[in-house]
């Protein structure tokens, strides 16, 4: 429901990545003004949710998480179906069919170790993670018939991200919200710079928003000291011969590895995590490393075809924590780590709920 209010805010939003856009949709449907601003491209945009795998999983991220992320993801994870049932889309956006832990025979005690943490965080409170035989493994993923045992995760998700990354720009046109592209903005003390003040300006905007929120993620680094990128490295590899119905997690001692299926036969992969603010190229280490593991999930992949590598930074505090940071006329929501799509839904409701008792007439 849109909120009664004596005059329409104008909100600027900086930064054109996952938190970016949600939340520009989502304050357009409660009725603001909405200014999405991005630093680079809309297509060609260097966000981390446009490298992410997309996972809604707050029970695997609790094995080396806090309690809080997975409080959150489990919000999220209710949020997501709720509101994309409103997002026209092509193709399906949301995938609600469980996720798979699984391990070689040697490396049964990373499994078992990981169903430990599950369970001690959680521990006087319900949770849905079931093991499974071959038989049933099978039964689920039959290209997985050669692993004899697994945890199965049936409450986790996974999207579509770039499909959605594009599918939201679209809605927040449609609503009325005004895109900016190439357009870089510079902070200092949560205020826009002269400097950006020009770039807007010649956009025919100048710079009298009613409330500014910064969701620019690593590219906030300058104005937030505190905050880290931390190195991510994917794989995407396309094959007709493999087929998986949900993301696949390979323990192992020195990695965890996921292989997330997208559209036409397509997946993406992934594993590490290197505290480095270097974005240059995957390295051929990692390279073999992924390679190596994935060969092993099935031999089948061994005539996959690479179509793409890419490598981006996790906005991350020294905490591995979100945080939602607000004055007067301006919101910080940055630190989503490597859990963007897992906590997005969640920030973005309780930072428009912060916002709305601050515009709507008591």
């Amino acid at each position: 429901m849109t909120l009664t209010r004596t005059a329409q805010p104008r909100i600027a939003i900086l930064g054109a990545g996952l938190l970016g856009r949600l939340l520009a949709w989502r304050l357009l449907l409660e009725g603001y003004k909405v200014y999405l601003i991005e630093a680079a491209g809309f297509t060609n945009s260097r966000a981390a949710a446009f490298t992410a795998a997309g996972m809604i999983s707050p029970l695997s991220e609790l094995a080396t998480s806090e309690k809080h992320i997975y409080d959150l993801g489990i919000k999220s994870l209710a949020l997501w179906p709720l509101w994309l049932k409103t997002l026209t889309a092509k193709r399906a956006l949301f995938f609600a069919k469980g996720s798979i832990a699984l391990a070689h025979p040697q490396d049964q005690i990373e499994l078992e170790q990981f169903y430990r943490d599950i369970s001690y965080k959680l521990r006087g409170e319900s949770f849905a993670a079931e093991w499974l035989n071959a038989a049933q493994l099978k039964a689920l993923e039959p290209l997985l018939s050669h692993f004899n045992r697994a945890i199965y995760l049936p409450n986790e998700a996974h999207i579509d991200n770039r499909h959605l990354l594009s599918r939201l720009l679209t809605a927040i046109k449609d609503h009325g919200g005004i895109c900016i592209d190439n357009c870089p903005i510079n902070m200092i003390d949560d205020e826009i710079c002269e400097q950006s003040t020009i770039r807007l300006q010649q956009h025919n905007i100048a710079n009298s928003f009613d409330y500014l929120i910064d969701c620019r993620g690593i590219g906030a680094k300058t104005s937030l000291n505190a905050l880290r990128g931390v190195r991510g490295e994917v794989l995407w590899v396309e094959t007709k011969d493999v087929t998986f119905q949900r993301p696949i997690r390979l323990m192992h001692p020195r990695y965890k590895l996921y292989a997330v299926p997208k559209p036409h036969q397509q997946f993406i992969i992934g594993a590490t995590e290197i505290e480095s603010e270097d974005i240059s190229a995957i390295s051929l280490q990692s390279t073999l490393e992924l390679s190596s593991a994935l060969y092993t999930l099935h031999p089948a992949f061994a005539e996959a075809r690479v179509i793409e590598t890419d490598t981006n930074l996790r906005p991350a505090y020294p905490n591995n924590q979100p945080h939602i940071i607000q004055t007067n006329k301006h919101m910080s929501i940055n630190g989503l780590y490597r859990h963007g799509f897992l906590l997005a839904p969640a920030l973005v409701a309780e930072s428009i709920q912060r916002i709305n008792a601050q515009f709507t007439p008591h």
